[in-house]
Formats: C-alpha cells, structure tokens, sequence
C-alpha cells in the first residue's frame, strides 16, 4: 500500500516539479552561470570573469544609490501598509458599538470592505497609468488641478511629484510620492487579511475586556495584536518582498526610468538599465542574483525574529 501510494503521489507531483524546474529553477541556473561572464546578451561570446561582476557591483555608485532606495521601501511600505490595514480592519470588526448583539464594526463596514478591496482587482501597470495622470506635472493632472483651483499653488509653478529629485527628510520625493502609490494599492488586500483572521477571535474575549473597563485602543493593544502576530509576519514577509520590487512603479511614472537624476533607481530598474541600455548582461545577472539571495536572507530574518509558539485561543 505504501509503495502503490508513493507511486500515486510522484505520478501526479511529476509533471509540476518538472514545468517549475523548467521554467523557474533552470533560468535562474543560467543567470548564476551568467554572472561570472561578460556576456553581451546579443552574441553567443561569453568570456568567464569569476566574481569580477559581483565585486564591480559593490563598487558601483549608482546600485549604492539604488540599495538604500529600495532600504528606504523595505522599511516603509510594510510599516504604513500594515499600519492602516490593521487600524482599518479593527474599525471594520469591533470598532462599532456595542450593544445586545455584542461588538460589532462600523456602520456600513460590508461596503468599505469592498472599496479598499477595489484596488487588488486592478493590474499594477493599470495603476501606474492612472496614478501618472493624477500625478501630471501641469495644471492637467488630477492634482495639480485641484491645488490650483484652491489657490494653494500658482498655475506657472505646478508640482513636479514623480519628477521632483529634491529631498524630503534626506530622501528624494519622488519616492515618496511612489510610496504613496504603493500603500494605497495594497493596503485594501491586507486589511481583508487581517479581517478574516479577527473573525476568527472570539468576540467573548473582546466583551469581557470591555467590562473590565479597557478601552478600545488597550483593546487593540493587548487583544488583537498579539493574536494577529503570525498574520502581520507573514504580510510583513510579502510587503518586503514587494518594496524590494516596485519596478512597474518606476518604469511606467518615472522620466527616464529611475530618474529624474536617478532619485528614483531601484535595484530592479537599475538591471534593467544596465542590460537593455549599456548591454551588459553578465553584469545584469549578477545584480539579479545579488538581489535574489538579498530578498531571501531578508524574509529569512524575519521569518525568524517573529518565530514563537502560536497562540491557541
């Protein structure tokens, strides 16, 4: 029986795991091997170089400039997406009033959960393009338009947005404005997340909390993060991953891809620069994998310092 199981198991396994060591492992095979040449990417000559791209990237001002862009995403997309999601979540849950049928959400919490929601049925490129539009640097875009209208600016002097290198707190605000851009769109599919995983708290605990005397916000303290904690880990996981990305952002509402000035690169938009624009694809494939083993390491560490006993409840 043992033996006629396994044979079932691996007849219905194969067919996946030789499509994913096709189309997934294999490639990235070929881009490690790629990496220790010089290769063009438009001609079969490939001279070997060992680790000459990898210590030229660590030598490269302009993937320095890229990596602390994408820090500066691994640390805030994850913080402010998971922030309001949470926050709104609580609202939509047990933030409402309590009375004979118990803590309930807000009025009309059905209907927000569909608006935030609305966002995730829109591709991410879909986004770019209306977010550029809304971003237009004249008196045409969105909101240009409406500060004008307010008097808050001249009509001569618009905001640049996504084409401003000038720094806000150090940072260029062109990526906080791509920032923005970024929460807004996946904040509504966490919120969900943490909804469901509330659903799943007994509304008992809650009422007796209540009639101890804590208020909503010790509530939320004491109460729903700690029964959310392996939730917020595993979103954390996903956000870092994203905010190590953000390369459809980039490509589609930057000038030039990453700029102005390059305020704007990215790790992702600075491979594909240094591929398809300077032609040096070995180097490209290096950048690749050090990105690759970088993201991983990361969700490794977090997956680790959240580690504990899960709470039963």
């Amino acid at each position: 029986m043992r033996h006629g199981k396994a044979r079932f198991v691996t007849g219905f396994l194969a067919l996946p795991v030789l499509l994913f060591a096709f189309y997934v492992v294999w490639p990235f095979a070929q881009a490690v091997g790629y990496s220790f040449t010089n290769w063009g990417g438009y001609s079969n000559k490939q001279d070997f170089v060992g680790v000459d791209n990898y210590v030229k990237l660590f030598q490269d001002e302009l993937v320095h400039k890229a990596f602390w862009h994408n820090v500066f995403f691994l640390v805030t997309v994850p913080l402010f997406t998971i922030a309001l999601a949470l926050f709104f979540a609580f609202l939509l849950n047990v933030g409402g009033r309590g009375d004979k049928a118990g803590i309930r959400g807000v009025f009309g919490s059905s209907v927000y959960k569909v608006i935030f929601f609305f966002p995730q049925v829109l591709s991410l490129v879909l986004i770019a393009v209306m977010w550029q539009q809304i971003y237009r640097s004249d008196d045409q875009g969105l909101l240009n338009g409406l500060l004008i209208k307010l008097g808050l600016i001249d009509a001569d002097k618009p905001n640049l947005f996504v084409a401003d290198p000038t720094p806000i707190l150090g940072i260029p605000a062109v990526l906080w404005w791509l920032l923005l851009i970024a929460v807004w769109s996946g904040v509504g599919f966490y919120m969900v997340l943490f909804s469901a995983a509330m659903q799943g708290i007994p509304k008992d605990i809650y009422e007796a909390a209540l009639l101890d005397g804590a208020g909503r916000v010790s509530t939320f303290v004491r109460i729903t993060l700690p029964l959310l904690r392996d939730n917020i880990s595993v979103a954390w996981v996903y956000l870092g991953i994203t905010a190590l990305d953000m390369f459809a952002l980039v490509y589609v509402m930057t000038p030039s891809q990453g700029g102005p000035d390059h305020a704007s690169e990215i790790f992702a938009s600075v491979i594909q620069f240094t591929a398809f624009n300077r032609g040096q694809f070995g180097y490209a494939c290096a950048l690749g994998v050090a990105l690759a083993i970088f993201t991983m390491l990361i969700a490794a560490l977090q997956l680790r310092i959240t580690r504990r006993e899960r709470i039963e409840f």
